[in-house]
């Protein structure tokens, strides 16, 4: 929710109105709904405050934190306070009603992981009773037939003990990971996120959980990971086993077949294994331009040209969080009024969608109907959604050809776009964000979607084709938005 409440600022003020803004349980506030792009003046978070009704006056509200914060709020009339005071109630219930659901799932969970490890405890017990009976069957000179439903026994005990064991690593994730994009702005792909490594369903043989499984253990012929001489002495001595086992009589047979088997299962398993490497050594590393909901060069003009509105404002939102990887803070105003233009535009496209289609029938409206240059109207908003682009394009085309500076690559960026469009105040702001901005590797790590990847030998390359495609249908696009701005004379030099 948003509007215009009046907030007491001091005794010499008094009462001043101020642009309010309802988001995310937080109340902001501003000097104006127009001066919003100017960042916010204070904020209070609706889930820790008391929110006090005045008892004689029905339009106040004081928003509390005792001993740290007071927001004592007037509306234009009762009604509008009744208003401000339930969706105040709704953001705090809900609030604290996600916190309990998620205490309660937190603990619902941590039982579930309890359960699974004894079940883990118990089928690690019965693993190692059968692998003692077959021994104990062995050394008595058991039938084939005793040992190998022995040996099956073994095999179904060992696949319920890795599922069991995946469940756990399933409880475990959901639980203690953190979900770190559910605050992403609309159309934000995935943050880089911890890799997870995929459970491997071995053989029983293949592991090595206690000495009693040594005697089942039969490694591939010409398998190169033993790299110390006492794995290499291991190996030999197995390989000898092997050799000698083919020499006993009848019980003996029974590990033949074992070790056949196990030796089967390692070559596969290493088969797989060797592709598995093959294939990531040649994959392309995935980045933030590749997995964005909505891309520049996705979009199709129409035959004139012309820029579908929605799927043009969706790109636009998209882009939104490279603000954030340069720093959330600190270029929170240029974000706020990056996202202030696309919600008048799409405003404007909301209170007629078919009239409305492309970028140029909203320009060509307002001209005929003479407000393109009235304040707040959709093409002024067009105008400098357009400033704030070719910002962003020439920032990347920077980072794209190499330079590794991203301060400087901002700053050269901002001189060939929007700095001759801001005054002294303005410029004051984008020189504070310019100090913090992050290093090139703490930005390219935030481009990726898997933790590691910007460290992945073929993320340049990757990097390089992704913005070789998103770049240059960003440029056609903004070239033609030039040309329509021109033919119109709606360009102003006016500095903010």
């Amino acid at each position: 929710m948003e509007g215009t409440l009046h907030k007491w600022t001091n005794y010499i003020s008094g009462w001043q109105p101020r642009w309010f803004v309802l988001d995310g349980g937080i109340l902001s506030y501003y000097d104006s709904q127009e001066d919003a792009w100017k960042g916010c003046k204070g904020s209070i978070k609706i889930s820790v405050c008391e929110i006090q009704v005045h008892t004689s006056d029905s339009t106040r509200v004081d928003l509390t934190i005792p001993g740290e914060q007071y927001f004592y709020l007037k509306a234009i009339n009762a009604a509008e306070r009744q208003k401000w005071l339930v969706a105040m109630g709704t953001a705090k219930a809900c609030l604290t009603d996600n916190r309990t659901k998620r205490e309660k799932e937190l603990q619902e969970n941590t039982e579930a992981l309890k359960t699974k490890m004894s079940e883990l405890r118990l089928y690690c017990d019965l693993l190692l009773q059968q692998v003692n009976k077959i021994k104990e069957s062995d050394e008595l000179g058991q039938t084939v037939e005793t040992g190998l439903d022995t040996g099956k026994m073994v095999k179904s005990t060992c696949t319920t003990f890795l599922k069991t064991l995946e469940e756990c690593m399933q409880i475990a994730n959901r639980t203690f990971i953190p979900d770190v994009t559910a605050h992403s702005p609309p159309g934000t792909p995935p943050l880089a996120a911890i890799k997870q490594n995929k459970p491997v369903n071995r053989a029983p043989g293949s592991n090595q959980p206690s000495p009693e499984l040594e005697h089942l253990e039969q490694p591939a012929e010409g398998d190169e990971k033993y790299d110390t001489p006492e794995e290499k002495e291991t190996k030999q001595e197995q390989n000898n086993k092997v050799d000698q086992s083919q020499e006993l009589p009848n019980n003996s047979e029974i590990n033949g077949v074992l070790l056949q088997r196990e030796t089967a299962s390692v070559q596969e398993e290493n088969g797989e294994e060797d592709e598995t490497q093959k294939a990531e050594d040649t994959e392309q590393v995935e980045t933030f331009f590749s997995t964005m909901s909505h891309r520049f060069n996705d979009i199709r003009l129409d035959d004139d040209n012309g820029i579908p509105t929605q799927e043009f404002l969706d790109s636009c939102y998209a882009i939104v969080p490279v603000l954030d990887k340069l720093g959330s803070t600190v270029f929170a105003p240029v974000k706020m009024d990056f996202v202030g233009n696309i919600k008048k535009i799409h405003q404007k496209l909301m209170s007629d969608p078919e009239c409305f289609p492309t970028l140029q029938s909203i320009v060509q409206h307002e001209v005929q109907t003479e407000v393109a240059q009235v304040r707040n109207s959709a093409t002024e908003a067009l105008l400098w959604l357009r400033r704030g682009l070719k910002f962003l394009k020439e920032f990347l085309s920077e980072v794209n050809a190499g330079e590794r500076d991203i301060q400087g690559a901002l700053n050269n960026a901002y001189g060939k776009t929007l700095r001759i469009y801001h005054g002294w105040v303005v410029r004051g702001v984008f020189a504070l964000a310019l100090r913090a901005a992050p290093s090139y590797e703490s930005f390219t790590a935030a481009l990726v979607t898997r933790e590691g990847d910007e460290l992945h030998s073929e993320f340049t390359n990757s990097m390089h084709r992704d913005l070789g495609m998103y770049l240059p249908a960003m440029e056609k696009q903004l070239a033609i938005l030039d040309e329509l701005y021109e033919e119109y004379n709606l360009e102003s030099d006016e500095v903010v």
